[in-house]
């Protein structure tokens, strides 16, 4: 994230504590993936403030926040929409759920035979993996989140991968080569919107 391993711990902190009450606040098993990515990407956070205080490198919490951040919220992100929203809507998850699929699978093998680095510049961390054709891993990562919140037909969600879309596109301009530091930490605060969306999913409000 931004400015330091205070800010980390800080935004850390609180958007798991949001998702630890997202969790706590879901009625619906099928809900809980969902309801839980505050708490992972609170999580996330925390494991880059010891990145912080590592001062970079090539060690294990590198290693966490990329496996976080990479292949496992390409495919965490598309199946806990596609379990939380009703089943006529999810036909319309199947493009980011392949996409998902395939860009964690190619983001799997990038970090198993690579050495993914972090470097601390000045207030802000790059990842350096040397990705292969980054440029399509990229536009399939941005398919299987963004998308699958945009195609939810869900309100909340829909606002949700819109902010997350309009933060993506910030991060882009401002911070090109820490791009997925930065963008990370603005979906991490993004989701919180998660706890509006899971006050409406009572039972009654909602459809099987």
């Amino acid at each position: 994230m931004c400015w330091s391993a205070t800010a980390d711990l800080v935004a850390g902190t609180a958007v798991a504590a949001v998702g630890v009450a997202c969790v706590a606040r879901a009625r619906r098993a099928r809900d809980l993936p969902l309801a839980a990515l505050p708490l992972l990407l609170g999580a996330h956070q925390l494991v880059e403030a010891r990145v912080w205080h590592t001062g970079g490198g090539t060690g294990p919490a590198t290693l966490a926040w990329a496996v976080i951040a990479l292949p496992l919220l390409a495919a965490w992100v598309p199946v806990a929409v596609w379990c939380a929203v009703p089943g006529p809507a999810r036909r319309r998850l199947l493009l980011p759920l392949a996409s998902g699929a395939v860009t964690a699978a190619l983001l799997t093998h990038a970090l198993a035979t690579r050495t993914v680095r972090a470097e601390i510049r000045g207030h802000t961390v790059g990842y350096v993996l040397g990705l292969p054709y980054p440029e399509l891993l990229v536009a399939g990562y941005l398919v299987a989140t963004i998308g699958a919140f945009l195609l939810s037909g869900d309100r909340v969600l829909v606002t949700l991968g819109a902010l997350v879309a309009v933060g993506a596109l910030v991060c882009g301009v401002l911070w090109r080569l820490e791009f997925v530091s930065t963008w990370c930490a603005v979906a991490a605060v993004c989701s919180v919107v998660v706890w509006a969306w899971v006050g409406r999913r009572s039972p009654a409000a909602v459809g099987a």
